[in-house]
């Protein structure tokens, strides 16, 4: 695909202009407006004051004062509509086609297949190295001529510095995939799935797990049982504590069917160089030393890059999916400027020098902790992020990112959108990210009225019973659509 050549100082330029040219400006202080019935109604169900809600939208293209802008200005926590500050700085300053590089270095001579040497792998960042592109990689590699390794495999992480921190500390699940850390190297986002198929006629569930993991024992049946399946998991008594052994002490409802369920590993460190060997050594591969992490020489000799997929099809896992660790691992990469390693401190500092000349002088910088939404301190107004959608509505790249949303009843997080059924109107007819913390609920996005007029849209909730309040957010969509 062929992007326009022009610089993203000139298009930043150019779609400022024209929003000055066309836009109201809104006073930095707007009054709450009057909320509209529905809104206000499913608010009161839930038991949700309006004084906890922000609320904002206006035409895509700038024109005219917003249609409804409520307490617009308050800070707020975000949730994962703060991955939309992310993606779109990444997409803005990176650019589409950027990608992320794992580079393979030896420091020995390559004969007959053979590597007289250690063979380094040096991760770039890649927020999405899976298992389909390491198998891929290794096969390009011994396609290279490394079949066998008379040395060491070498994992380098450097390029990325993130703040130590216990997984646990965000809410007390240290093994939910969603608080996997960030990474140099980031394998299969350091997380095992494990899948349950019931044989009733053996009266056994099989256990499969995935990725290949080296030197860890796992369970690989338990008994069927005749309970419910409210809690099939607790029903497993499983143990993934021991980073060596995976044990499943209990039963599996037969009623549940075949169930998939996420783990992250409990060893984190020890996940990379666990799953590249087994996977390296799974594919053939033939390996004389051990597995280890280290820096990769300066005299070490390049063999080959393994790139990632492009920024502009990542975006949309970020986006649609809600993908905590890829936000992450992008965030991280807006604050290296060619300097490693990359930091959040630095990141942090990235974004507060681009979103003046971005977004606006005139809208305050998001508090920004690891930008992926997963913060109890992350700040930003549902104004700020309505005129970042806005800018990123002139962007030359603007399909892109309203690509990377979630299609309102369709896919991503707002598919649920369908099964709520308070909506009907909107579904199809609304590009969004939603956001979930406890205390906060929140949507942002894109939505097309009967008129066809394209309209951004933001709504967030702080509050205790912020959850009930997601059919407020749904009437806020809705209301939109419908133009009344």
């Amino acid at each position: 695909m062929t992007y326009s050549t022009h610089s993203p100082r000139f298009w930043r330029s150019l779609c400022a202009l024209a929003l000055w040219a066309t836009a109201t400006v809104v006073p930095a202080q707007a009054l709450a407006q009057r909320l509209p019935p529905e809104i206000a109604n499913a608010l009161a169900r839930a038991k949700v004051p309006q004084d906890a809600v922000s609320l904002y939208v206006a035409r895509a293209d700038g024109v005219g004062l917003p249609r409804l802008s409520h307490r617009a200005n308050a800070p707020v926590n975000p949730a994962s509509v703060m991955k939309l500050v992310t993606t779109y700085a990444a997409l803005d300053t990176l650019g589409a086609d950027y990608t992320w590089k794992t580079r393979f270095y030896a420091d020995g001579p390559l004969k007959d297949g053979v590597l007289l040497g250690n063979l380094y792998i040096q991760g770039g960042g890649d927020p999405k190295l899976v298992l389909e592109r390491i198998a891929a990689t290794f096969a390009a590699l011994q396609a290279r001529g490394v079949q066998k390794v008379r040395g060491d495999i070498v994992l380098d992480h450097h390029i990325f510095e993130p703040e130590a921190r216990d997984p646990a500390e965000f809410d007390g699940q240290p093994l939910s995939p969603y608080n996997s850390a960030p990474d140099g190297l980031l394998v299969n986002f350091k997380s095992l799935i494990f899948t349950f198929t019931p044989e009733p006629d053996s009266g056994i569930v099989r256990i499969r797990s995935e990725p290949p993991i080296a030197d860890v024992q796992m369970d690989a049946q338990v008994p069927l049982s005749a309970k419910s399946c409210a809690d099939w998991r607790g029903e497993l008594q499983a143990d993934f504590a021991d980073p060596n052994r995976v044990q499943f002490g209990g039963s599996y409802p037969v009623k549940c069917g075949e169930r998939v369920w996420p783990v992250a590993y409990a060893d984190p460190a020890s996940y990379a160089r666990r799953v590249l060997q087994a996977m390296y050594l799974g594919m053939g591969g033939s390996l004389t030393g051990v597995v280890r992490d280290g820096r990769t020489p300066s005299d070490a000799a390049w063999l080959m890059d393994a790139p990632s997929q492009p920024l502009g099809e990542l975006i949309a896992d970020v986006n649609k999916f809600s993908n905590n660790v890829m936000a992450q691992q992008m965030f991280l990469t807006l604050g290296l400027h060619g300097a490693h390693p990359g930091t959040f401190a630095a990141s942090r500092a990235a974004v507060a020098a681009w979103w003046p000349q971005a977004i606006g002088s005139d809208v305050p910088v998001p508090t920004l902790e690891n930008g992926s939404g997963l913060s109890r301190d992350e700040r930003t107004t549902a104004r700020a992020l309505g005129q970042l959608l806005r800018r990123a509505a002139a962007h030359p790249q603007a399909a892109v990112f309203a690509n990377s949303l979630g299609i309102a009843g369709v896919d991503g997080t707002v598919q649920r959108m369908r099964d709520r059924g308070l909506a009907p109107e909107s579904l199809g007819n609304a590009q969004l990210k939603t956001g979930t913390l406890r205390d906060v609920a929140s949507v942002a996005g894109y939505a097309t009225g009967r008129s066809g007029q394209r309209y951004v849209v933001v709504g967030i909730v702080n509050h205790p019973l912020a959850p009930a309040a997601r059919p407020a957010l749904d009437a806020l969509v809705e209301w939109t659509v419908k133009e009344q």
